[in-house]
């Protein structure tokens, strides 16, 4: 490698090839490597970051994500069980941490400093200067985040000699900020860089690596192209505009006062899908809680949702018209109402909720981190593994001559899209089946 700030050589320390090891050696003010999935990405970062704290003694740097939470359950864990034991470094216990299982900070024994954070409470973090600033996924954050951190690695904190915004992303859509801005600069990686993947010496793919490119080359559509090829493109026939920058909104606790109402799309092999909705005084509508889980029974789902959903008042459970699995929650205590199934209807009816309305705002959102678990089998599969996933993918099937047909989507990985448009059609849907649940509403349910 030609990057100058190796701490000693070690036979163990670990190699980075193709575009990490030119991220690795970028000492501008802004680097993102990108890549699509599995190239080691967040690896060559997190290496680069915690060798530049040892270098630099008594730097100062924040690892982050969009949110605290989202950090906790997978950045730290990659960076406390594969960054901190590998040299060259410090030994791992030499590294103190202070917070626990909600870690606050790294410390040192350098006098070097790792704080974590999330873009959901900037202000814990955001009032000192850094040296050094890490974004994993930063495809998550919108513009306004990126530039707050920029504006905190100025140099001013003058202990090591140049300062960066440094992260790493997965591609997306062509008129991302990331794709747009001209200060910061891209590196793109590749999963030939990744040792685990690919054999240097062999020039051929590892056990490893043929597994996961045999994985990766069965996606479709958008995700192939991202996943696999890492291409930064728009998914044609996009059915909903969604932007995470104006329908993602950060968690606040529900009013007692608000309507709140589940919604169900059944499954076992694909997703069961359930989700929490309540409704402001506006008529918004927000998304707060949601499973998405593959495998498992509808009786051990309707213990969660029970347990979930203590001391809420639940005015109505939409579901999917499975009649046994109706019947298997009316078992467990959980009345049901079929869900209105219109397509075209209720996708209409979602992109007027997606608009911004007269006062310049939607009228659906989505809370951060509403996903209750993470299911490992659809995320070793690339698979989406919350709802908000599938809204970039959510096409209209094409036709014959390759262009959308505007009257039916495709099924694929849209489990939590039938679950939105049931829960839309519930508010908006205006059937006769409906008009008991309006007068419900006005006479305070």
């Amino acid at each position: 490698m030609t990057n100058d700030f190796i701490i000693a050589e070690d036979e163990n320390a670990p190699s980075f090839f193709g575009g990490a090891a030119d991220f690795w050696a970028y000492k501008g003010p802004e680097a993102i490597l990108t890549g699509p999935y599995e190239t080691g990405k967040t690896f060559a970062a997190l290496n680069k970051l915690h060798l530049l704290l040892c270098l630099f003694p008594k730097s100062r740097a924040v690892m982050l994500r969009k949110t605290y939470k989202s950090s906790v359950s997978s950045v730290i864990v990659t960076y406390e069980q594969k960054v901190l034991p590998v040299p060259p470094t410090h030994r791992k216990s030499a590294i103190k941490l202070y917070g626990g299982e909600k870690p606050e900070f790294y410390q040192y024994p350098n006098g070097s400093r790792l704080l974590v954070g999330g873009m959901d409470n900037p202000d814990k973090f955001l009032s000192a200067e850094y040296d050094f600033i890490y974004v994993n996924q930063a495809e998550e954050l919108v513009l306004d985040d990126w530039e707050k951190l920029t504006g905190r690695a100025t140099g001013r904190a003058g202990n090591a000699p140049w300062t960066q915004v440094m992260g790493d992303c997965n591609p997306g859509s062509p008129t991302h900020w990331i794709k747009q801005r001209e200060r910061l600069k891209l590196f793109e990686s590749r999963h030939e860089d990744n040792p685990r993947l690919w054999d240097r010496e062999q020039e051929k793919w590892t056990p490893s690596g043929v597994k996961t490119i045999d994985t990766l080359n069965a996606l479709t559509g958008v995700r192939l192209k991202r996943g696999r090829q890492g291409l930064w493109v728009a998914a044609e026939g996009q059915i909903y505009e969604y932007d995470p920058a104006i329908h993602l909104v950060p968690y606040f606790d529900i009013p007692k006062s608000w309507r709140r109402f589940r919604v169900v799309d059944f499954g076992f092999t694909n997703p069961f899908v359930c989700g929490w909705f309540a409704v402001d005084p506006d008529g918004r509508m927000y998304l707060y809680r949601q499973i998405y889980m593959s495998q498992r029974t509808v009786k051990r789902h309707a213990t969660q949702i029970n347990q979930l959903s203590t001391g809420e008042g639940i005015e109505a459970t939409v579901c999917d018209h499975d009649a046994e699995d109706r019947a298997t929650l009316a078992e467990n205590g959980i009345s049901t109402m079929g869900a209105d199934k219109r397509v075209t209807v209720g996708i209409e009816k979602v992109q007027l909720r997606l608009a911004r309305a007269g006062d310049n705002k939607p009228r659906l959102f989505i809370l951060e981190d509403t996903l209750i678990e993470v299911d490992q089998e659809l995320k070793s599969k690339y698979k989406p593994v919350k709802t908000d996933d599938e809204f970039s993918t959510y096409v209209w099937t094409p036709g014959k001559d390759g262009k959308p047909i505007k009257e039916e989507p495709v099924k694929v990985d849209d489990h939590g899209m039938d679950m939105i448009r049931y829960a839309v059609m519930y508010l908006d849907g205006n059937t006769k089946a409906y008009g008991s649940l309006v007068q419900g509403k006005a006479k305070g349910w």
